[in-house]
């Protein structure tokens, strides 16, 4: 027998915490020369009722493909900003997974004296 769940849908949210990256980016055309460790942080937010109340992964989103297509979009080319990268990952999971909105963060370890220099973006379904 199926668990009976009652309930209102809040705000369910799937986090990728800082996955780490390795990408081609920046500026000076130097800068880009190497690929270089990026971390980003996804946020999506998708209603996990139906795959909690089913324990079915084709119910919700799969994070471990999200990470794949994360990883083969950041080196499948160069790109100058940061801001660039997260636009396109951000498109990339609102296209291809059942999210509602999507939240990427990506810092960039690359000023002296800082942890980290981030974007921060929030893209939803029109």
């Amino acid at each position: 027998m199926e668990p009976a769940y009652k309930y209102i849908m809040m705000n369910d949210r799937i986090v990728i915490r800082e996955m780490e990256i390795q990408c081609s980016i920046g500026v000076p055309e130097e800068e880009r020369a190497e690929p270089q460790a990026l971390r980003v942080t996804i946020e999506m937010d998708v209603d996990t009722a139906p795959s909690a109340k089913t324990d079915s992964i084709e119910q919700t989103v799969d994070y471990f493909l999200v990470y794949q297509r994360v990883h083969a979009l950041s080196a499948a080319r160069p790109r100058k900003l940061i801001e660039t990268l997260a636009e396109e990952i951000s498109q990339m999971v609102l296209g291809e997974f059942q999210v509602k909105t999507v939240s990427v963060q990506i810092d960039k370890f690359i000023l002296p004296n800082t942890r980290a220099v981030s974007v921060e973006i929030q893209r939803r379904q029109n």
